[in-house]
């Protein structure tokens, strides 16, 4: 592992944060507290802490001694000093000798002690770095430390490894009593530069936020060193590998089995995120996977992430999808009979008892494609996977070396429900399309790109499709979603694109058929060339991006929504817009044809009949050339509504968010025009 210090950077953070009033200490802890959460074999998704031990000034200027730790909440690679709250050192020193502390105590006595009464909770091993010494800790959950110490002779590993250098402490909860644990190794090991936490993680310190750092990166280098050394075997791959499906195949099949229905249609829908790396192929293909990947957690900390063990699916062969189907939802549900029933054994020893989380796994692994993180939305399915394939890097490196050995069930139980643990993950409510895969065409336009935000908004995870490859990409960074290129009068490419999308999330839930373009001409005289480009585009495009979400939805088999872009002209057909206004009638047939013939598989269908934007459907220059031939004025068409409002491209994506939580309706049309009874459905 090679250290990233720079004496140039760290010069830089103790000028800018000293022109906040912010002293060397805490610049430093932040600079180098961000160095480690910079290298995801170190720490992940906020894991790992930091302390320094300085001193500052209280509310009434007095010089206090404190410790400075980092906070709950806070992400080490994104650190400010307001992520490291000021915790006075005499009130921490003063529980060294007490026999018992419980966790609320603990924290009650943590916040009590805070300079700042509205800074984050202190991190729950807050203790452990008040009673080490050194000005500067650093703790991290190293992927090679892992490796070693996760073995039967872990232990062994270390003392021979690092000598005296390191102090070695066997495995206890986080909390009081590990901290009691480390003050006894820390006072009995004079001399040591850190400290082993077996099947945890590892401690460095030092006087300088550098000395400490540095001493991380170089017993994590020893371990590597050793793991590389000591490699003996691969995971030996199972005997047959039968030609396996796509992950756009695989992906929608196991996110159907892993949502849950709530009645009347709802359901609870993950996100998936797809890892088909070497590592996670050979992970996912050994022959003894059931026995190692079963194994338990590389470290205690990832329970709350991934929870105690990864569902594990037989391989798919191509061609052979309903049987593979049916297989994956009795894994499914197999998975969630063992949650429980570990649940309910290891409730029955527990005071006061716990209420059981929920029973899904977070993460799957696939013989042939890798692993899949999964999650109520992309961002938590990609932390699932990112730890999963840490689990992976260290699994693989013990078993290299022996054979992979995590905490007792009954710990990694205490761990999952720990009330300091569980604090970790908040209590974010979910927003209406949570879960929900969405994809718009058109989405690089004024209106595709207004509703696009507006089901981002709704916390669906959003695929902006558009030809303009550039416009796709903005739009799609904007509401963090994917953006893909693509000619949608073009069938395959349209299907192209929805194999990326169910690559990328596992499926997809709602259709936002939102492109097209206004094609004009007198019906008698109009030549035949535009009549056929506007139906391409205004209803052939439709009906190819329903037909992909179709394919999508069914391998999900939990319905979905298609919603299309229809106009005022399907209704309400005006002169000269015949070419348009004929293929958008199409499609409004097409939508309530979608809706009988699916409403089965409860796929519902809808669309917007909007009209009078002043930007999207209807260009600036169409307007005036209308309000011109009408003889008014631009202000009085755009006003000239019963309502007598202007209708903007946000009042159109609100109105097809509308019809997509709009549960037990189907074969609507919603209007957006500020009023024009004769585009009125009747």
């Amino acid at each position: 592992m090679r250290s990233l210090w720079s004496d140039e950077d760290a010069a830089a953070f103790t000028a800018r944060y000293e022109e906040r009033g912010i002293g060397e200490d805490l610049a430093m802890r932040v600079y180098s507290s961000r160095l480690l959460g910079r290298e995801p074999q170190l720490v992940q998704h906020g894991g790992g802490n930091t302390s320094v031990k300085t001193v500052v000034k209280d509310v009434l200027g007095r010089a206090t001694p404190v410790l400075c730790v980092k906070g709950s909440g806070w992400d080490l690679e994104f650190i400010e000093p307001e992520g490291l709250p000021a915790v006075r050192m005499d009130r921490l020193l003063e529980l060294r000798d007490a026999e018992a502390l419980s966790d609320g105590a603990m924290v009650e006595v943590q916040r009590g002690a805070l300079l700042d009464s509205a800074a984050p909770n202190p991190s729950v091993e807050t203790l452990l770095h008040a009673w080490m010494g050194p000005r500067f800790v650093d703790h991290t959950h190293a992927n090679a430390v892992l490796a070693l110490t996760d073995q039967p002779g872990g232990e062994a590993l270390c003392r021979a490894l690092y000598g005296d250098r390191l102090a070695i402490a066997p495995y206890c909860m986080p909390g009081f009593d590990l901290a009691r644990l480390a003050a006894r190794v820390f006072e009995a090991s004079p001399g040591a530069e850190g400290m082993i936490l077996l099947k945890h993680g590892i401690f460095t310190w030092g006087e300088t936020a550098r000395e400490a750092y540095e001493r991380m990166i170089t017993f994590v280098s020893m371990a590597e060193d050793a793991l590389q050394r000591g490699a003996r075997q691969a995971l030996t791959p199972a005997a047959t590998a039968p030609a396996s499906a796509s992950a756009a195949q695989i992906g929608p099949i196991l996110r159907g089995a892993l949502a849950e229905a709530f009645g009347d249609g709802r359901w609870r829908r993950v996100t998936l995120d797809h890892r088909g790396g070497p590592a996670a192929l050979a992970f996912a293909g050994g022959a003894e996977v059931m026995r190692y990947s079963q194994a338990g957690l590389v470290t205690p900390d990832h329970v709350i992430r991934i929870k105690p063990w990864p569902l594990v699916l037989p391989a798919p062969e191509a061609g052979q999808l309903d049987s593979f189907a049916g297989q994956v939802r009795a894994a499914v549900a197999a998975y969630a009979e063992r949650y429980r029933d570990y649940f309910e054994r290891h409730n029955a020893a527990t005071q006061p008892k716990k209420t059981m989380l929920d029973p899904w796994p977070r993460w799957a692994l696939v013989p042939g494609l890798g692993l899949y993180g999964i999650g109520a939305s992309a961002k938590e399915a990609a932390v699932a996977a990112d730890i999963a394939e840490t689990t992976v890097a260290v699994v693989t490196a013990a078993e290299a070396m022996d054979r992979f050995e995590s905490i007792d069930e009954a710990d990694l139980f205490a761990m999952e429900y720990w009330s300091l643990e569980q604090a970790k993950l908040g209590k974010v409510r979910a927003k209406p399309l949570a879960g929900q895969v969405a994809v718009v065409t058109g989405g690089g336009g004024t209106i595709g790109a207004a509703i696009a935000r507006a089901f981002a908004d709704q916390g669906a995870e959003v695929a902006v499709l558009d030809r303009d490859e550039a416009a796709a990409a903005g739009v799609a960074t904007a509401v963090k979603g994917l953006g893909l290129a693509c000619d949608v009068t073009d069938s395959a490419a349209v299907a192209a694109a929805f194999e990326r999308v169910a690559e990328r999330y596992g499926g997809v839930d709602i259709l936002v058929s939102n492109a097209g373009a206004a094609f004009t001409g007198r019906i008698g005289e109009v030549p035949d060339a535009v009549l056929r480009e506007s139906f391409d585009l205004n209803f052939f495009a439709h009906q190819s991006a329903a037909q992909a979400a179709i394919a999508v939805m069914r391998r999900q088999g939990t319905g979905g929504v298609l919603l299309f872009n229809a106009s005022k002209q399907a209704l309400n057909p005006g002169p000269d817009f015949g070419p348009y206004g004929l293929a958008k009638a199409a499609t409004l047939a097409l939508m309530r044809q979608y809706a009988v013939e699916y409403g089965g598989e409860s796929v519902r269908s809808g669309a917007v009949n909007a009209d009078r934007i002043r930007s999207g459907l209807l260009t600036d220059e169409m307007i005036a050339r209308r309000s011109s031939a009408r003889g008014v004025t631009e202000q009085a068409y755009l006003a000239g509504n019963l309502l007598g409002r202007e209708v903007t491209a946000e009042d159109v994506a609100q109105a097809f968010v509308a019809l997509a939580l709009s549960n037990k309706t189907t074969g609507a049309v919603l209007t957006v025009d500020g009023g024009n009874i004769a585009a009125a459905v009747r």
